[in-house]
């Protein structure tokens, strides 16, 4: 997806009242959850991280108009529409606005219209975390643009985000290599515990199959109340491969702790959502055939282990290495060997320790569709 802003948006002063705001919201990968059964007594509970490269960007302006409208100023990001206009409604109906504009502005700003634009979107449903960062865009736009002030895990809440994983709700926030305490019994979001910048020269091959969704909606829900109990003996290794190598090789900026225990928590995972993905650990089986040449042909290509999985329900695989050389290494090497699916988008991208960006924006392009 091409970029629609060639630079970031501008901050915003201090007490100025803006007509308009630009938030563009990373993409995560979500690598697994600690305890998905509760076994241990808290359920869920994720490790993710924010990445580079594809993102949500929103743009939410006051106009002079009778009603809102939601627009789509990129193709691809017109399968967002719907549910983007959905998100503005229900923000209108529960966030009162604290300051309008024009001549007919009351407080809350009843009277005044807002043009939703969407610049560009995350795919929906591949792995990176499309809904959550979609809604806390707009949320966060609506929030500065109103003067509300309101934190982003109660938009994600007032959104219906958030119910599993609060990675991307931390992500949003903070970027960086997340670790969150899964979602509270009272509904809340889950509470970040953890957060490193992982080292800025290592690398993430990412493998994105467009032919194939992963599962979303009443479909996951299904899934995961069909699946077996997660044993308490697998929760508990999870929780120590992320706990004593996962964290540890990041903070140390150790990559073979790292990659094995990321490899590792995937392994343990994979094997218990095959059920629900035909079988396998991954729900692409062009990725999964190259993300498993991968893994196997790492430690003699590049000296040191690569660290494999899938996202979420996928597609969207990912392998760490520990740098661009590597990642180069790796992707000629599998070419050479014919494990690398034509069909399949793969790029090599960086982590990203910082959240999504808010401020002004850049003059955007015009609208191609309106809902």
């Amino acid at each position: 997806m091409p970029a629609i802003h060639s630079s970031p948006p501008t901050p915003i002063e201090p007490g100025r009242e803006a007509r308009s705001i630009e938030v563009r919201a990373p993409a995560r990968l979500h690598l697994g959850f600690l305890d998905p059964g509760a076994t241990l007594g808290r359920r869920f509970g994720s490790l993710g991280v924010v990445i580079d490269g594809p993102q949500t960007v929103v743009r939410l302006s006051w106009v002079d108009a009778a009603e809102d409208e939601v627009v789509a100023t990129c193709l691809g990001a017109t399968h967002e529409l719907d549910r983007a206009r959905a998100h503005l409604q229900r923000l209108r109906e529960r966030l009162p606005l604290l300051r309008g504009r024009g001549a007919a502005a009351v407080p809350g700003g009843a009277h005044s219209a807002l043009r939703l634009e969407l610049a560009e979107a995350l795919p929906a449903h591949a792995g990176l975390g499309s809904g959550t960062q979609l809604g806390l865009a707009i949320g966060r736009a609506y929030a500065e643009l109103g003067g509300t002030g309101t934190s982003t895990a109660d938009l994600a809440r007032l959104l219906g985000r958030g119910s599993r994983s609060g990675v991307g709700i931390a992500g949003f926030d903070h970027g960086g290599l997340l670790l969150d305490g899964g979602p509270g019994p009272d509904g809340r979001p889950a509470p970040l515990i953890s957060r490193i910048a992982l080292p800025p020269f290592w690398r993430v091959l990412l493998v994105m199959d467009e032919r194939i969704q992963g599962l979303s909606g009443p479909a996951e829900q299904q899934a995961i109340a069909a699946l077996p109990p997660f044993p308490a003996a697998k929760a508990a290794e999870v929780c120590h491969e992320v706990l004593m190598r996962v964290l540890p090789g990041a903070a140390d900026a150790d990559f073979r702790a790292f990659a094995n225990g990321i490899t590792h928590v995937q392994q343990l995972l994979g094997g218990h959502f095959a059920a629900a993905q035909g079988g396998t650990a991954y729900t692409s089986p062009a990725v999964g055939r190259l993300l498993g040449w991968i893994e196997n042909e790492a430690p003699a290509l590049i000296d040191l282990p690569a660290a494999v999985g899938q996202s979420s329900w996928g597609p969207t695989g990912f392998a760490f290495v520990p740098n661009s050389g590597a990642a180069d290494a790796l992707l000629n090497a599998a070419r050479e060997a014919g494990v690398l699916d034509p069909a399949l988008r793969v790029s090599v991208v960086r982590t990203r320790s910082q959240g999504a960006l808010v401020g002004l924006p850049n003059p955007a392009p015009r609208a191609l569709h309106t809902a």
